[in-house]
């Protein structure tokens, strides 16, 4: 298992990989395509041009790790974007791996809750029920 925590983020590679990279390779195209540094922590996701097989590189804390998956059949979702990498959940990259095909359609998980934004919006609406009991409104 590559970790279940929702703090692990994934990047996609937007375009097909030459998956006969190995670490060193895919290390290398994290940072000069992606902009990344490979031993962040964070995953990184990518497929061979038939989207028949996936290899996610990341890094444990210990040393670079490859996880990799051929769909026996079928084809992995299409991920390919334009320029840039693509933001995944570790909820959609398992259903990804899986050969979930609604990953290209759509969102499936929720933008990640920062705790301030709640606070705040929470003072939004009371400041706002205050207003409207001032004004004499139900």
């Amino acid at each position: 298992m590559i970790g279940s925590s929702r703090n692990l983020r994934v990047w996609a590679y937007p375009g097909a990989a030459d998956l006969r990279l190995g670490y060193d390779g895919l290390a290398g195209l994290v940072a000069n395509k992606l902009g990344s540094d490979p031993l962040s922590g964070d995953c990184f996701l990518f497929t061979n041009r038939a989207r028949t097989r996936a290899k996610v590189l990341v890094w444990d804390g210990t040393g670079l790790a490859i996880y990799q998956k051929r769909l026996e059949q079928g084809r992995f979702a299409s991920l390919r974007a334009g320029a840039g990498r693509i933001a995944l959940t570790m909820s959609e990259l398992s259903l990804y791996l899986e050969g979930c095909r609604l990953v290209e359609r759509v969102k499936l998980s929720p933008d990640a809750y920062v705790p301030g934004r709640l606070a705040s919006s929470r003072r939004r609406v009371a400041a706002g029920d205050e207003e409207m009991r001032r004004e004499g409104l139900p």
